[in-house]
């Protein structure tokens, strides 16, 4: 049992949180804006949560979808599904289970964010296969991993305003940027087995695509959340997460897989700085 529990913490990557971590962020944040402050404990239990176990599930879709191609890939050759560990009916279950559980949380919420959950869904089963299509799968991912800002304004408000999909798309920038330098660590291997990635559909502009994405993503929600009336405390916030693509560019340059991947590892905390900067802008 205590062997089955491990395989199962290693197909949901329970030792990786830098992936739901991306996921929170823009979430928490899309929730202090829309209430316009602190949004109560409750929403922010259901979405800190309920992230955590739809990336879960979204794990085990993708392991699934994508196990004939993960044994060429050095990465991510010994993976559960992969490897054999775990069978694809049984990682399907497990992740049936954690999706259930996160709508039994939106269920706490109200029939406008119900509603949506369903589209989330479709968009997180969607992706794993976009990578066989479309020649920038990164940005359906994008959208996938954007769409807790919708749902935190349909929680907060019953409805979804404009001013939420425009932080998704600003969302999205920062998701092609991150998820683009995860891709820069497989492109060898993608490109032997026919896997389409932003990193390969991009080619020798890959690193300043991805500083394009970074600054897109900066002035869009610095736009959005009328910069030029908020205090210091935003600014520091922002200038923190302007450093930090700075930084990103010095682990990329080079474009070796250590650079690329510590680069997409720790984005999470640009994500966080964000968001420091939105509660801090209403508070």
């Amino acid at each position: 049992m205590t062997e089955k529990i491990k395989l199962y913490l290693d197909l949901i990557r329970w030792n990786r949180p830098a992936g739901w971590l991306l996921l929170l962020w823009p979430s928490l944040a899309a929730l202090w804006v829309a209430a316009g402050g602190f949004p109560g404990w409750h929403l922010i239990a259901v979405f800190t949560l309920g992230t955590i176990l739809m990336r879960s599930a979204g794990c085990c879709i993708n392991d699934v979808a994508d196990r004939d191609f993960d044994k060429h890939v050095k990465r991510t050759a010994n993976r559960p599904v992969t490897s054999g560990r775990i069978g694809t009916q049984e990682a399907l279950a497990v992740g049936a289970v954690l999706a259930l559980c996160a709508f039994g949380l939106v269920l706490t919420t109200n029939s406008v964010t119900i509603a949506w959950s369903f589209a989330a869904l479709a968009v997180t089963l969607a992706y794993p296969y976009a990578k066989r299509y479309v020649s920038m799968p990164q940005a359906v991912l994008g959208v996938a991993f954007s769409f807790g800002i919708p749902m935190a304004f349909a929680a907060v408000q019953g409805q979804v305003p404009a001013l939420a999909w425009a932080l998704l798309v600003g969302n999205l920038f920062w998701v092609l940027a991150y998820d683009t330098e995860y891709a820069m660590v497989d492109r060898d291997d993608d490109l032997k087995i026919g896997m389409k990635t932003s990193a390969i559909t991009l080619g020798e502009h890959d690193v300043p695509a991805i500083m394009s994405f970074y600054g897109a993503y900066l002035a869009i929600w610095a736009w959005l959340l009328n910069a030029p009336e908020q205090g210091l405390g935003f600014w520091l916030a922002l200038a923190v997460s302007a450093g930090q693509v700075v930084w990103h560019h010095s682990l990329i340059r080079q474009r070796s897989r250590e650079g690329c991947f510590k680069a997409f590892r720790l984005n999470h905390w640009l994500g966080f700085s964000v968001f420091v900067g939105v509660v801090l802008s209403l508070t």
